[in-house]
């Protein structure tokens, strides 16, 4: 397994036009601007946010986000989920300045959150889950809850894999790449919320069927590796190696572009593998099917919302997002720890 990868002297590199490959069109919740003030001032009451963290959460954008995975649910359900995916972007954060016994402790605490709806804890983070979660699990269905927090669970397993690769500096081979990305992608607990914005919770028989399955891992890949493929500029910049380009680049040994083609192949066969499955998407009754139904219309919305969403924030390409978007031409930087 290598070390390191192959550093690329490139200025500039274009990425694949994945926007144009995508079916599913953009959808926006209607109630988004009167959500995003109330996340914000929850961030400040119950996360205890300073300003300078407040802005940095805030720059994520991740209501924006949200409401294009659930441009369906009502506002109170809404908030919920806004609520969280700000609680996950503050999170994915602080793991960048952590060290695996801070992410231990901290997971340990919230998996408590979760189990013993009793639990009393004085930490802001811990306190930021329980107001969600009391909150989510008052109309979430038993299946749909266990989701959740199967999912969490799995998403801070796999988070505290990498952290402990990128303090020994290890890059993984491309196959356990695969594997635990689709953990930190924290994909799934955001299924379950698809259900939880919806008010349903899908039979277990459908949700542990091998092509529901199979759709959701093929809705994660494209979510990861598009987030792979746009998050890579500032992430070889701070020297992060735990990417898919940077991967391909060091296993493969391709130069930067072929890399990111390449990458965009593997989003392109997950889409392909999507709407294999959907044609053979198998009959569990017309009441149950009405729910499968908006459940796979919620898998293309997060698609198609994680494509737009890394654009219209600044997370990855800062002011030029919408540049970039036109004409897909990313300009390196520099990397920080050579500076």
């Amino acid at each position: 397994m290598a070390t390191q990868p192959v550093l690329e002297t490139t200025w500039t590199f274009l990425l694949p036009d994945l926007l144009t490959i995508c079916p599913y069109p953009l959808r926006l919740n209607s109630y988004l601007d009167d959500v995003l003030r109330d996340v914000d001032k929850w961030l400040v009451e119950v996360g205890g946010l300073s300003e300078g963290r407040l802005e940095k959460t805030k720059a994520a954008k991740s209501t924006l986000l949200c409401a294009t995975y659930l441009p369906d649910a009502d506002a109170a359900r809404l908030r919920v989920c806004a609520d969280f995916h700000a609680f996950l972007f503050y999170t994915d954060d602080w793991f960048d300045d952590v060290d695996l016994g801070d992410v231990r402790a901290l997971w340990q605490t919230y998996m408590s959150v979760f189990r013993d709806p009793n639990f009393q804890t004085e930490k802001r983070s811990a306190l930021m889950v329980k107001s969600f979660f009391d909150r989510f699990r008052q109309t979430a269905g038993p299946g749909c809850t266990e989701r959740l927090i199967r999912g969490l669970d799995s998403y801070f397993s796999a988070s505290e894999k990498e952290i402990e690769r990128r303090t020994k500096g290890n890059i993984s081979n491309l196959e356990s790449y695969i594997d635990y990305r689709r953990d930190t992608s924290a994909c799934k607990p955001c299924y379950a919320l698809i259900e939880y914005a919806a008010g349903m919770d899908l039979p277990d028989e459908v949700v542990s069927h091998p092509v529901i399955m199979a759709m959701e891992e093929a809705t994660n890949d494209m979510i990861s590796w598009s987030n792979d493929i746009y998050s890579y500029n500032k992430e070889q910049a701070q020297g992060d190696i735990h990417n898919l380009v940077m991967i391909l680049m060091c296993e493969q040994g391709l130069d930067l572009q072929s890399a990111m083609d390449e990458a965009g192949a593997y989003w392109k066969a997950a889409l392909q593998r999507f709407e294999g499955n959907l044609t053979i998407l198998p009959s569990w009754g017309p009441s149950v099917d009405q729910n499968v139904a908006i459940y796979v219309q919620g898998l293309r919305d997060m698609i198609a919302g994680t494509l737009h969403w890394s654009f219209d924030a600044p997370r990855y390409f800062g002011k030029e997002g919408q540049q970039i978007k036109k004409d897909r031409i990313v300009k390196c930087l520099p990397m920080k720890s050579l500076l």
